[in-house]
């Protein structure tokens, strides 16, 4: 599990991160850069030997490093175009979910599904097929009907849902295929949500727990039988939980999901009606998402052996509890893009955010990760991880697929990382 310190780079940019958002990642960058047009972006990539773009930062790992040169897309215009015909928006790559939400609610629209984290950048968050939570609602990449990218050649292309047989392997690409530049979103609607949280769920009840509600998160501490909260997002007209609901009790104040932590982070509860966008991620934009000192490990197993999986976990409960914060799961639906931990099977998605502390997390994640091997786990492809190359491809049927494609695009290796070469090794 490589998430240590490396030497700082040197000629960093102005606004360009050293570090990621969790600071586990000190970027190994020469070079740092900001361009503020496409032209300029495009120059960079095609003389670059090395290039990587840098969004918000949240990946957990060396995933957006690079020896070469890192780019923030963070100075081209934040533009967000609506089309009321296609009902799509089309956003720039750097734009933070939470920015994108509000400008298409004041617009009428909204995002079936957004992530716990609003301040995630949007381009980011597809290339990793991050997710939020409904049994019936994918990942926040399955809502993409174009995108615009930056091809090793300094090209700038496009490519379409309708209109393009690659289209599935390219989307949750791991920004292995160019530098993404803009997105287009199909969008639904305006619609408004109630959040309720229900306390003690038994572990039985999980099942009826998920199908309850429009999202549904469940979070654990792992000291204890069952899940310690519920979070029910509903629609705003649909009927509260009932007194005694699958045996838990309401919350009769808000709360926050990390033990410690200010529940003024968090969205509001408590059934008050509000906007999708202000109820749907766990955290409000404006404040401090999760706990900030963390590290983070999620792995996506067949929604069918959610019951088993967690089971193979409780032998492990007492050292998960020693370095975990708190645990979510959550259901994610079956989805056709290739490297999308939901290609073709719906997901349990076991979340952890652990402690800082990279010396003591990393021999429990790999013991998680040995006890859940016969479920074959599909990580977070940002998150932290460390499952052997072999059972990673075993577990995506289009790995060879991708491997083609990345290959195609990118033989001389120009957006390649060190976690691309372990798990898509060069030919």
């Amino acid at each position: 599990m490589d998430v240590g310190e490396r030497k700082p780079a040197t000629g960093a940019g102005p606004g360009v991160p050293e570090r990621n958002w969790a600071g586990n990642i000190r970027y190994a960058a020469a070079r740092r850069h900001r361009p503020s047009t496409v032209d300029e972006l495009r120059r960079l990539v095609a003389g670059s030997a090395r290039v990587r773009a840098v969004g918000s930062g949240h990946s957990f790992n060396r995933l957006g490093d690079t020896t070469g040169d890192l780019v923030s897309l963070a100075g081209l215009p934040p533009t967000v175009e609506v089309d009321r015909e296609r009902a799509t928006v089309t956003v720039a790559a750097a734009v933070r979910y939470g920015d994108l939400a509000a400008r298409l609610h004041a617009a009428g629209y909204a995002l079936p599904t957004m992530a716990s984290l609003p301040h995630i950048s949007v381009a980011g968050a597809v290339a990793t097929a991050t997710h939020g939570s409904g049994a019936g609602i994918g990942n926040l990449a399955t809502a993409v009907t174009a995108l615009e990218l930056v091809t090793a050649d300094g090209e700038l292309v496009t490519v379409r849902r309708d209109a393009d047989a690659r289209f599935p392997g390219m989307v949750v690409a791991l920004g292995a295929l160019g530098v993404v530049t803009r997105v287009t979103l199909d969008v639904v609607p305006a619609f408004e949500l109630r959040q309720y949280v229900r306390l003690g769920l038994p572990r039985a009840a999980l099942d009826e727990a998920f199908a309850s509600a429009y999202s549904v998160s469940l979070f654990t501490d792992w000291r204890g039988d069952g899940f310690g909260q519920v979070w029910r997002k509903q629609l705003a007209d649909a009927p509260p939980p009932e007194d005694g609901w699958l045996g838990t009790t309401a919350a009769t104040a808000p709360v926050h999901p990390v033990p410690g932590m200010p529940a003024g982070n968090c969205t509001a509860q408590l059934g008050a009606p509000g906007p999708w966008h202000e109820r749907l991620p766990h955290f409000r934009l404006g404040f401090t998402p999760s706990s900030g000192d963390e590290l983070q490990s999620e792995y996506h197993l067949p929604r069918a052996a959610a019951a088993d999986a967690l089971a193979a976990l409780d032998p492990l409960a007492e050292r998960i509890a020693a370095v975990l914060q708190v645990c979510e799961l959550r259901t994610i639906a079956v989805d056709g893009l290739w490297l999308s931990p939901q290609y073709d099977r719906g997901s349990l998605a076991a979340h952890f955010t652990w402690t800082g502390d990279v010396d003591a997390v990393a021999p429990v994640v790999a013991e998680v990760e040995r006890r859940l091997a016969p479920y074959a786990p599909r990580p977070h492809w940002g998150k932290v991880f460390a499952l052997d190359p072999a059972a990673v491809a075993a577990a995506y049927p289009r790995h060879a697929d991708f491997l083609a494609l990345l290959r195609e695009a990118d033989p001389a290796g120009k957006f390649r990382t060190d976690l691309l070469d372990r798990y898509f090794p060069r030919a």
